[in-house]
C-alpha cells in the first residue's frame, strides 16, 4: 500500500458496531474477493470486499474476517484469515502479511492462515444458531453477470441447511452509510490529495492541450501525494464531451474558448473522494458561460443547505429539481409555459439536468445507503447538479462532499475553488 498506516480504531470501531447488530448466539463470515483472470494468463487489479476493508482495513488478497461474539471459546470471538506467507509466494508476488503485522493493521488478535479454516469453521458454525453471510447488494450491482459473491453464500446453505441465515448487507447498509470521525479523517486527506490535482492541473490547462495529458497530471498528483489510486474512472470532458455523463476517452484537444469538465477524485486508504469542476480552457469564462455556471452553482449551495438530519434524500432532490426550474427559467433555458404543463414525475429542468442530485459516498464512490429514509448524522453524501446544453455545446456539473452534522453539514471541499472568480484566479497563479 502506498498510503501511510491508518489507525487500527477505525477498524475496531465498525466491528464492535457491527457485533452490537448481530443476533444472540450468530457468525458472520464475510469471504474475500476473488482474483478474477483477464486474458491470457494476466489477472484483474484485485479490489477487496469494501466489508473486509470497514471491518479490518486489510487489502491482501484472499483475506477473510469472522465475527462470532459468543463463541464459547473466548480465542475466536474476531478472527481475521490471512494467506500463509511462503518463499515461492514472496519470490514471485512480494511481501505478504505476518500475523503480527495483520493485527497492526485490524486491531483483531486472533489471526489464522487460511489452510487452518475449514477445520476451526466447521465447529465454530455447528455451535451457532445463525450465521450471517455477506453479498453485494449496492442498489447499482449489476444482475446480469454471474455472481461470484454468492458462491460462497451458497456453498456455505448447502453444507450447513438447517441453520437461519441472515442478510450481513442489510446491517452494513446502515453501519456504513455513517462515517465515524476517524473515518472523516481518511476521506479528508482524500479530499485534500484532489485538490492538489485540480489545483495542478489548473496551472497546466491551456489551449492546445490534450485531455489525456490532464488525466497524466491528475494521476502523476495523486500518486505522489500517495493516493493508492483514482477512486473511479477519471473524467477528463473538453467542449461538448460534457455532456457525456461517463466519458472517459479522455483523448481529444482542448480549444480556446471551451469549458472542460473534471469529474475525480483520488483513493486514500481506501475512502474515496468525488470531485467534479468545469473551467474554462483559456481561463477566463465567457459571460454566457458565467450565467449557466452561476446557474447550475445557485442549485448545488441550494441543495447544500438543505443537506441536514430528519429529511430524505428524496426530499433534497424534489426541492433542488423546483430550484433548477426557477434557475433554468432565468437564464432562458426554460419558459414558464413548460414549467406550468411539466409532469411532477419528470420536471421541465430534466431536459438539462438529467441524472442524479448525488449519492452516498465512503469506500464505494457510490456507497451503500438508502435514499429514502431519513438522512442521519455522520452520512457523506456528494451533491453535483449539472446543466447540459445540446444547442450550446456546454455540460456543467460541480460537485462537492457533504458530511452531515446534527444541524446540517460540513463541506469537505471547503477550501476549494468553486465560484466562476476562484477558478479563475487559480487559473491565473
Amino acid at each position: 500500500m502506498k498510503y501511510l498506516s491508518l489507525d487500527s480504531k477505525i477498524f475496531t470501531q465498525n466491528r464492535a458496531r457491527f457485533i452490537k447488530k448481530m443476533k444472540p448466539n450468530s457468525i458472520a463470515i464475510f469471504p474475500a474477493n476473488p482474483i478474477l483472470p483477464e486474458n491470457s494468463d494476466a489477472q484483474y487489479h484485485l479490489k477487496q470486499n469494501s466489508d473486509i476493508i470497514w471491518l479490518s482495513g486489510i487489502v491482501q488478497e484472499k483475506t477473510m474476517v469472522i465475527l462470532y461474539p459468543d463463541n464459547l471459546d473466548k480465542t475466536y470471538k474476531e478472527v481475521l484469515v490471512i494467506l500463509r506467507p511462503n518463499e515461492t509466494l514472496v519470490k514471485w508476488e512480494g511481501h505478504k502479511l505476518s500475523k503480527e503485522q495483520a493485527t497492526q493493521i485490524s486491531g483483531i488478535k486472533t489471526v489464522i492462515y487460511l489452510d487452518q479454516l475449514d477445520a476451526l469453521l466447521h465447529s465454530w458454525i455447528h455451535h451457532a444458531e445463525t450465521i450471517y453471510l455477506d453479498s453485494n447488494e449496492n442498489d447499482r450491482t449489476d444482475l446480469s453477470l454471474p455472481r461470484m459473491d454468492l458462491l460462497y453464500v451458497k456453498e456455505i446453505m448447502k453444507n450447513y441447511p438447517l441453520h437461519k441465515y441472515d442478510r450481513a448487507a442489510l446491517i452494513m447498509k446502515e453501519l456504513r452509510a455513517i462515517k465515524t470521525k476517524e473515518e472523516i479523517v481518511v476521506m479528508q486527506e482524500a479530499v485534500n490529495i484532489t485538490l492538489k490535482a485540480f489545483l495542478r492541473v489548473c496551472k497546466f490547462i491551456k489551449p492546445g492541450v490534450y485531455e489525456h495529458e490532464i488525466e497524466a497530471e491528475v494521476t502523476h498528483e495523486f500518486l505522489r501525494n500517495r493516493a493508492t489510486r483514482h477512486a473511479y474512472g477519471c473524467i477528463i470532458a473538453s467542449g461538448d464531451n460534457a455532456r457525456i455523463l461517463h466519458y472517459v476517452d479522455n483523448n481529444q484537444a482542448c480549444k480556446n474558448g471551451d469549458l472542460i469538465l473534471m469529474d475525480f477524485g483520488a483513493e486514500y486508504g481506501n475512502y474515496c473522494a468525488d470531485m467534479t469542476r468545469t473551467i474554462p480552457v483559456n481561463g477566463k469564462f465567457t459571460k454566457r458561460q458565467k450565467e449557466i455556471y452561476d446557474a447550475c452553482l445557485n442549485v448545488h449551495n441550494y441543495a447544500k443547505k438543505l443537506l441536514k438530519p430528519g429529511i430524505t434524500w428524496l426530499e433534497i432532490t424534489a426541492k433542488a429539481e423546483d430550484e433548477m426550474n426557477k434557475q433554468l427559467l432565468a437564464i432562458g433555458l426554460l419558459t414558464k409555459e413548460e414549467i406550468k404543463n411539466q409532469d411532477p414525475a419528470n420536471k421541465a429542468c430534466r431536459k438539462y439536468f438529467y441524472h442524479g442530485l448525488g449519492h452516498h459516498l465512503g469506500i464505494d464512490v457510490h456507497d451503500i445507503g438508502t435514499r429514502n429514509t431519513p438522512i442521519k448524522e455522520g452520512m457523506v453524501f456528494t451533491i453535483e447538479p449539472g446543466i447540459y446544453v445540446e444547442k450550446e455545446n456546454i455540460g456543467i456539473r460541480i460537485e462537492n462532499n457533504l458530511w452531515v452534522t446534527k444541524t446540517g453539514c460540513t463541506d469537505l471541499f471547503k477550501n476549494f475553488p468553486i465560484t466562476t472568480e476562484e477558478i479563475e484566479n487559480a487559473m491565473k497563479k
